[in-house]
């Protein structure tokens, strides 16, 4: 016979919350590059610090495959606050995982 299922404790509780409060999610990587662009006789190709820039990039695994974006500065600030939201779900989650195993009365081990 199945047990109904226990009403969630402050800690997933606590959890929750802290997930539905972020607005973007998003995997991947935010580059901020400076470029060369080649032509001999640009500011560029005689002083390093004049490189054109800064361009970012987000990439990322969609499906199956790794995709490239360039974005505007302020896409660029959004896709990190974003990226920073996604990592700290992986820890929220993390949490959970071990909060639910509590709950359960399940030993959990590391090797």
């Amino acid at each position: 016979m199945k047990r109904a299922p226990r009403a969630p404790t402050p800690a997933v509780r606590q959890l929750r919350q802290a997930i539905a409060a972020m607005d973007l999610v998003c995997a991947g990587t935010l580059l901020k590059r400076w470029k060369l662009c080649g032509r001999p006789n640009c500011r560029c190709a005689q002083d390093p610090a004049a490189r054109h820039g800064p361009y970012y990039e987000w990439s990322r695994r969609q499906d199956g495959r790794l995709r490239h974006s360039l974005l505007t500065p302020p896409q660029a600030q959004h896709i990190a606050r974003a990226i920073k939201n996604h990592q700290q779900i992986l820890v929220l989650l993390a949490t959970w995982s071990l909060e639910t195993a509590r709950v359960l009365n399940i030993q959990t081990t590391s090797k």
